[in-house]
């Protein structure tokens, strides 16, 4: 089975590179069209510099110069053409770009492309391997793609085959364009697909998260395969996808709980310990409020779960209960027979999350039933008394948030 091939940037830790400033070389360099944008000015800067030494050298006819246009593209310009998806430009031999990939050879892509002689024209630009041209690749085809539900589908249609550097070119096009929130649909089935293999359909699964919402018969589907103890990473992607949509709707219309619904039922259904935790800490950063029907799983899932990882984010998510006293009584009753002090710890401190100053009663039966917790207790009564209220302050004005170890046990 290949490896997921999830489209780049996914995470909240890698969306911005920087770039070094053009020589003065490229600075005398022909203007690039306005279409080219920032990114492929520096991207023929970064290959200018790098000149013919790069690895994975597209194919290209004998040096040319840095500022000769290639033959080939030369004839195809001589040629009209019918437009974005025309066939003119389709039927002749694609450009070889110079292995240099000069600023004559980035204008002559971006101003003759189209949306049919991409893929063909793009092969030998992608194999420089260079960040900075596939940045440049995606942002264009993404404007070839436009707001066109069509265009998108195509594109989506060569996906399903693409090698694993293509790939993520292609989506990464799609995932620019204005036409992705049209594509749910095709992106689930895409992902459902037994045909095709597991890390293909992780990528598909995972442009599912940027949608605004999902349907509900999409709903079900994707959580049914989230729960499938075959469903391995492309699982937990799709765990990801309801939780971000959920974030996304909730915050726009209001609607979680259908959402909510999937999300607990992964988290006690799926056989995958990762998945479960997942499950669990979407519904965290969503902060969606829970009902008494939801409060009845999590309280069933704190005694039921063997994970103490996954009773712990459990016990975070019973702090956005609706009904705040029985929340109390939750973590009370949960506390006295759990036996894991790491979770026990959770238990505590987000009983004070829940109900801040309220919660002092609860908590301090916490500690008379394991008396490790009262020094601790008592810094929470103190703050308390002082008229802090916030939980945030409180937390930022303990003498320790770990007071029993639990970071470094989870390092």
């Amino acid at each position: 089975m290949e490896p997921p091939i999830v489209p780049e940037p996914m995470t909240p830790e890698s969306l911005h590179r920087s770039a070094p400033p053009p020589s003065a070389p490229a600075r005398r360099a022909p203007k690039i069209a306005i279409a080219l944008g920032a990114v492929a000015l520096l991207a023929a800067v970064a290959l200018i510099a790098r000149g013919s030494g790069d690895g994975g050298k597209p194919e290209a006819p004998q040096a040319a110069g840095p500022g000769a246009q290639p033959k080939e593209a030369a004839s195809a310009n001589a040629g009209g053409h019918t437009g974005e998806g025309g066939t003119g430009m389709a039927t002749q031999k694609a450009p070889r770009f110079s292995p240099t990939t000069c600023w004559e050879d980035l204008e002559t892509f971006n101003e003759k492309v189209t949306l049919g002689t991409f893929r063909e024209w793009a092969t030998p630009l992608l194999a420089s391997k260079d960040p900075l041209v596939l940045e440049y690749l995606k942002r264009r085809l993404a404007e070839l793609i436009g707001n066109d539900e069509g265009r998108a589908s195509e594109v989506l249609g060569w996906a399903r085959e693409a090698s694993p550097a293509e790939f993520k070119l292609l989506m990464g096009g799609i995932r620019g364009s204005q036409a992705l929130p049209k594509l749910a649909s095709k992106l689930t089935a895409l992902g459902l697909d037994e045909k095709l293999d597991l890390g293909r359909r992780a990528g598909f699964l995972d442009e599912l998260q940027r949608m605004p919402r999902l349907e509900p018969d999409a709903l079900d589907k994707l959580a049914h395969f989230a729960q499938d103890a075959s469903s391995g990473e492309a699982g937990w992607v799709t765990t990801r996808a309801i939780g971000r949509v959920m974030k996304e709707d909730l915050s726009r219309t209001g609607n979680f709980k259908p959402y909510l619904d999937k999300l607990l039922t992964i988290s006690t259904a799926s056989p995958d310990e990762q998945v479960r935790y997942l499950s669990l800490e979407m519904e965290m950063n969503a902060e969606a409020p829970l009902d008494s029907k939801s409060m009845d799983r999590l309280e069933k899932l704190l005694t039921a779960e063997g994970s103490e990882d996954v009773r712990q984010v459990a016990a975070h998510d019973l702090s956005m209960s609706e009904d705040k006293t029985r929340a109390l009584e939750i973590y009370e009753k949960t506390f006295t027979v759990e036996k894991d002090i790491c979770v026990r710890w959770s238990l505590f401190r987000f009983a004070a999350r829940t109900a801040g100053k309220d919660a002092l009663p609860t908590m301090a039966n916490m500690a008379m039933s394991d008396p490790s917790f009262q020094a601790i207790y008592r810094e929470f009564e103190q703050l308390y008394a002082s008229g802090v209220v916030d939980f945030g302050r409180v937390w930022l004005s303990l003498s320790t948030d770990d007071p029993f170890g639990c970071l470094d046990r989870h390092k």
